[in-house]
């Protein structure tokens, strides 16, 4: 492998033209030679009609966001062409139906290739054999022999069986022999290693993780852009021995998974903003129960139904603020698909050990991104710790404390029904037994004992979460600072001002709560300049930090049209800031999407 290949390949068209297809056999393609892949989705939530575009990017190194560039377009539409013609620049190719789309003024050095589509299939009516005859095209550009595109398309639609097989692969042929008479190819092999690669979306990674780490409940009521797990693990609920039920909305899904946790399953839900409000009285009910569970909230660009197809890191407060009160709770924000998978198998544990909520702050960029991974990376037989969890019957006669008062702040947790350990479990407040202290009387005393336990408790179990590192040289001239899903960019961004003189480094925080304070503290007052990235209009991480830490960055930059920032983004607003023109930098979103 040559170490310096990267290519970019952009599918734009409308919602039904079958855009995701051409990109699944893509990605099939490219994995199954060892290439890392990472696809973003640009769509409308509208079954038909709207502009899509989808970016799909190989290279031989790990990916960390969809890039800047585009090498090759396919344009399904006549939109799509007018759209992103003018991004193509010299050495790029783009591809289109010349029986449907008339092809404006390219740049000079980019390659028009109108593909005669009506001719190559016969005049078939299947619209989407277009997409077909492209993918072939696609291959002969890439220098690709026919065989390997052909393993890819029996692949992808070997549940439709042979005749549909034989049917793509005939007009994929016709498309890739037209390209390889009539197209100058591109100027390079497109590389490939011995070992292959998977791929998997941000949603299936959360499900896989939930899997791995023992959960036997999974509930959802359907909502973008979570809705991926629900699909996964009703798909292979069976086969894992996994309870899925579809509830009639988020305020059923919460408490189920709730009661599904008391009886000693693990127990994890998914939704996004909308949904999540709904589910915050029962959130503060786990916090006072001390059940352990999980809730995932995908993000989505808000407030209210928001934009549903779009990305934002708009409900930081949301999760901090969920439900009234003061308890327990874990936050994180995976980083990444495989981060994300690392990191609940963990989650599960401590929420298992300390006895409380947990809520997962994942993104549409996340979640519904989808991303090689190398298997090696994989364990999915991470080590389960269900903490103070009680299943056998008690021997003596003792009295059962189902919230005692313990030095640790953990306290005994038996399953319902076991013999011996008779308990109220309630969302009252409550003594150790479980006795509610406001029925009669309000005792301040045991009011008191239970929020200090409760708090304890959770003291002692953060001290085993890792604080967050400095990426990067020590000495950089420049910090950014993100959480969550800002870290691939942030990653790319850095690896660019590098080449332009720029010395930084990166601080990512995934757990915000419990949030480091003191070591995020001292690592920042190390550095020379700091900038805060994210995804929202509001600066809410920023805002958080300060509460924190009283710490106050030197500049931010911001996005919140609801796409995801690209690394070119964070490079023109580095060096605005640095150039003092002013302190939070908005970028501008390209025609791209």
């Amino acid at each position: 492998m040559t170490d310096n290949f990267d290519l970019s390949i952009g599918i734009g068209g409308a919602a039904g033209q079958g855009i995701a297809t051409p990109g699944n056999i893509l990605a099939k393609l490219f994995v199954r030679r060892g290439l890392h892949f990472y696809a973003y989705n640009a769509y409308q939530s509208i079954i038909r009609g709207g502009h899509i575009f989808l970016t799909v990017r190989t290279s031989e190194k790990p990916l960390s966001s969809h890039g800047d560039k585009l090498d090759l377009l396919l344009c399904l539409n006549q939109d799509t062409m007018n759209r992103h013609l003018s991004l193509m620049k010299s050495g790029t190719k783009v591809l289109y139906n010349s029986n449907l789309i008339t092809p404006g003024e390219a740049a000079d050095g980019a390659q028009l290739c109108p593909l005669p589509v009506a001719e190559l299939t016969d005049n078939n009516r299947n619209k989407l054999m277009q997409n077909t005859v492209a993918l072939g095209a696609i291959a002969a550009l890439l220098g690709l022999k026919f065989e390997v595109l052909e393993q890819a398309i029996a692949a992808q639609f070997q549940r439709k069986g042979a005749e549909v097989i034989s049917e793509n692969t005939a007009v994929a042929l016709a498309g890739f022999n037209f390209a390889k008479d009539n197209f100058e190819p591109f100027p390079f092999e497109l590389p490939s290693s011995d070992k292959a690669l998977a791929v998997w979306t941000g949603n299936e990674a959360l499900a896989i993780a939930g899997a791995a780490a023992g959960v036997k409940f999974y509930c959802a009521y359907p909502m973008s852009p979570s809705t991926g797990i629900l699909h996964w693990m009703a798909k292979n609920a069976r086969d894992l021995e996994i309870m899925v039920r579809q509830a009639e909305s988020e305020i059923a899904v919460a408490n189920m998974t709730i009661g599904a946790a008391h009886t000693g399953a693990r127990a994890m839900c998914a939704t996004s903003g909308g949904g999540f409000a709904l589910m915050t009285e029962a959130i503060g009910m786990a916090g006072m129960m001390e059940i352990p569970c999980v809730f995932i909230n995908v993000q989505r660009a808000g407030p209210s139904t928001g934009v549903p197809t779009k990305t934002e890191q708009g409900d930081l407060w949301q999760a901090l603020g969920a439900s009234q009160g003061d308890f327990e709770r874990f936050i994180i924000a995976p980083k990444n698909a495989l981060d994300a998978f690392n990191t609940l198998p963990e989650l599960f544990n401590l929420s298992d050990k300390a006895q409380c909520p947990a809520i997962v702050l994942s993104d549409l960029l996340i979640s519904e991104g989808t991303f090689s991974v190398d298997p090696s990376d994989i364990d999915m037989q991470p080590q389960i710790d269900r903490g103070e969890l009680i299943t056998e019957a008690l021997a003596s006669n003792e009295t059962y404390l189902r919230y005692k008062d313990t030095a640790s702040g953990i306290s005994p947790r038996a399953v319902p029904g076991l013999q011996g350990y008779e308990h109220v479990v309630a969302s009252d407040e409550h003594d150790e037994e479980g006795i509610l202290i406001s029925d009669m009387f309000t005792n301040p005393h045991k009011r008191r004992q239970m929020v200090e336990k409760r708090a304890r408790k959770f003291a002692l179990v953060a001290k085993d979460i890792a604080p967050p590192a400095l990426e990067g040289p020590e000495d950089a001239e420049l910090t950014l600072i993100g959480w969550g899903s800002s870290h691939g960019v942030i990653k790319e961004a850095l690896a660019l001002l590098k080449q332009q003189g720029v010395s930084g480094n990166q601080l990512a925080i995934k757990w915000l709560v419990p949030f480091h304070a003191e070591a995020v503290s001292e690592i920042l007052s190390g550095a020379k300049k700091t900038i805060i990235v994210e995804n929202n209009y509001s600066g809410q991480f920023a805002r958080y930090l300060r509460s924190e830490t009283g710490f106050k960055a030197d500049g931010h930059i911001r996005k919140y049209d609801g796409e995801p920032f690209m690394p070119h983004h964070l490079v023109m607003g580095v060096l605005e800031i640095l150039e003092g023109k002013t302190d939070i930098y908005v970028p501008q979103q390209e025609v791209m999407v």
